[in-house]
């Protein structure tokens, strides 16, 4: 495995961390020989998850998960089967990641449900691995932006149990200070930068190496997701009528303005972890601005608990304040051995009623239209934004360039010295491959 690939899967890993960052597996289960168990001479039926997160024990702290579990003994004690989690673990695939572990598990119909990165349900959609889910019940209710993330021609292949929202964390006790409002646009964020740097402070936005493309998704993309016509757009881009590159050069000239201008640090950027490099400075006001996703400003462990007015805004568009969402999805392979058995345990953990639960317990932001949960007050304006449907996918299953970890990468090259031309070269080459 080049070096390359092995970052642009570790980038997308980052993304199923935000999406079940405290689903951690704890170790593999071994595969069972067949679909059934036998309890107390009773034979059961077995649907197999493969996830990277065992069933907690029914004393366990991490909330996430427990909230998981919950949904899937909906599915059992209603349905009268076992849900046996199948695990990932790296020690037991060594350099072999999530996403080439899953590829391979739904490829060979090793299992029957499966959590997969917005990468794995492009690819596995593409050549028909995965099971069209708009005949489900629950396809009902979603979210239009869930919809338009996981469609692989015309066929709805994955559903999350959450949406994931990357939005601006902004110290608002600091922005009053200096008697600045919260940025809308970009030339808003640029004189609220000046403003900071003018008054001492070194570096006014905190950054790391995985979430700066955020910036470039707001800026690139806000009137494709937003102007009425989404799919013609895409299309354009996937038959090569139109370039990513023409969408992403604007966006990439901001960035480069912004590292130009001292206000983003592209050397600690590059080197730093998410929340841990930028975080510290965040915490103790040295920096007023961060990027993050909707989970960290309810853990104290990251943002929950802040000294601090904190206010988690979109990032600045040409439309205003845009969120950039991503998602992971579950998935059901289309030759997998108990394929009805897989769609009704889906039809149920991701039930009005059972998103509910889920989204109460781990206060986020449900896929279902019709499920709402009471957020924390410094999430509200990135919350508003998001029940109007105002938003950019930075991970949609239904364009051809692999979107989260491809400009991930590339932003990266950025920090590490490319120039703006050259990254849209790259962005042109990876067209002309899918193109082919």
């Amino acid at each position: 495995m080049n070096a390359i690939r092995i970052l642009r899967k570790t980038a997308i890993l980052v993304l199923t961390g935000t999406a079940v960052m405290t689903m951690a597996a704890c170790g593999a289960k071994k595969d069972s020989v067949n679909n059934l168990v036998t309890n107390e001479n009773e034979e059961k039926k077995v649907v197999n998850l493969f996830g990277p997160m065992e069933k907690s024990n029914p004393n366990a702290k991490n909330v996430a998960r427990s909230a998981f579990d919950l949904t899937i003994a909906m599915a059992e004690e209603e349905l009268g089967l076992t849900v046996e989690y199948r695990t990932y673990t790296a020690e037991d695939y060594q350099d072999r990641t999530y996403d080439e572990v899953g590829v391979d598990r739904v490829r060979n119909n090793m299992d029957d449900l499966y959590l997969l990165n917005p990468d794995t349900i492009q690819m596995l959609g593409s050549e028909g691995s995965l099971l069209d889910l708009s005949r489900l019940d629950c396809s009902k209710n979603l979210r239009e932006v869930v919809k338009t993330a996981n469609m692989v021609d015309g066929k709805l292949v994955a559903i999350p149990q959450e949406v994931v929202a990357h939005g601006l964390f902004v110290n608002k006790t600091m922005f009053d200070q200096y008697k600045l409002e919260l940025p809308e646009t970009p030339e808003d964020l640029l004189e609220c930068c000046r403003v900071f740097k003018e008054n001492g402070i070194e570096t006014p936005i905190g950054a790391n190496r995985w979430w700066l493309e955020n910036f470039v998704f707001a800026q690139a993309y806000a009137d494709l997701y937003n102007g009425g016509n989404t799919e013609a757009e895409i299309a354009a881009l996937n038959k090569g009528e139109s370039k990513y590159s023409d969408y992403m050069r604007p966006a990439f000239e901001y960035l480069q303005k912004l590292i130009d201008l001292g206000y983003v640090d592209a050397e600690k950027a590059r080197v730093s972890e998410a929340i841990e490099g930028e975080g510290p400075d965040f915490l103790a006001q040295k920096t007023p601005i961060v990027m993050a996703y909707w989970g960290a400003a309810n853990t104290e462990t990251a943002y929950g608990a802040t000294d601090f007015e904190l206010q988690v805004i979109g990032f600045p568009s040409s439309l205003g304040s845009m969120p950039v969402v991503s998602m992971t999805g579950y998935g059901i392979g289309t030759n997998a051995q108990n394929v009805e058995d897989a769609e009704k345990v889906l039809d149920i953990i991701l039930s009005d009623e059972a998103l509910q639960i889920y989204s109460e317990h781990n206060k986020v932001i449900s896929p279902s239209k019709n499920v709402e949960v009471d957020c924390v007050d410094a999430l509200k304006p990135l919350n508003e934004k998001i029940q109007e449907n105002k938003y950019v996918l930075g991970s949609n299953a239904g364009m051809k360039v692999e979107q989260w970890g491809n400009t991930c990468l590339i932003v990266r090259n950025l920090l590490n010295g490319a120039t703006v031309d050259e990254c849209m070269a790259e962005f042109d080459r990876l067209q002309e491959e899918s193109l082919k």
